[in-house]
């Protein structure tokens, strides 16, 4: 039986906030989705039924290695999206995110082959973040928040994390754009703002947009 909406929903939702040991809370859920805690937890019953999680009441969830494929196959069609937005169609990194939660729900999985094959088979999507393969299988990558990072360090600009249109904006009128290097300047120890350098000019970003941004180290 194929999947509704509002269950792809959920799944992309599982995926986003499962952490290391595969366990996230109805609470969570709630709050990320902006839905009841009683709604969350009829859907978690049915995602239960499905072998999708783990349910028991008052405990964290647990998400299956089926839950967790089938949350992938929804960010796959997802991110291969905004890639194909990008590459083929010439829309900017900001403009994506809400054609691509509409097309994500397309039941075809030749479509999104194809779509796949076009684009000769990208590991990461026009953000920065790995698209899982036809398994739902993902490239591990060891980054860190640009906010974590220490005064003197240089590292490259690699991804944003959920971002949204308006920060995505932002980022491009700065022209800090994927790949840009960056060194950190100064560090406010009051509101932790960082002061960066990208191509021999000067900027100061708050916390909420370097917990946003992941790096590597050269």
């Amino acid at each position: 039986m194929k999947t509704t909406l509002t269950e792809e929903n959920y799944l992309k939702a599982l995926f986003h906030l499962v952490d290391s040991e595969n366990k996230v809370t109805i609470n969570e859920l709630s709050k990320f989705l902006s839905v009841k805690m009683p709604s969350v937890n009829n859907m978690m019953k049915k995602f239960a039924d499905k072998n999708w999680v783990i349910y028991e009441t008052y405990k964290p969830l647990i998400v299956t290695e089926k839950g967790r494929r089938e949350a992938a196959l929804v960010v796959r069609k997802h991110r291969l999206t905004e890639m194909f937005l990008v590459k083929k169609m010439n829309f900017g990194w900001e403009n994506v995110h809400e054609i691509a939660e509409q097309l994500e729900h397309v039941h075809s999985t030749i479509f999104f082959d194809k779509m796949d094959e076009i684009l000769d088979h990208p590991k990461f999507d026009p953000h920065g973040e790995p698209i899982p393969d036809k398994d739902g299988n993902i490239i591990a990558q060891d980054l860190q928040k640009l906010s974590s990072c220490n005064i003197g360090d240089t590292v490259t600009f690699t991804s944003v994390t959920l971002s949204d249109d308006a920060f995505l904006n932002y980022l491009t009128e700065r022209n800090l754009l994927l790949n840009k290097k960056i060194r950190i300047v100064k560090i406010e120890s009051f509101d932790k703002s960082i002061t960066i350098e990208v191509d021999g000019k000067q900027e100061i970003l708050s916390r909420k947009a370097t917990d946003k941004m992941l790096v590597k180290h050269k």
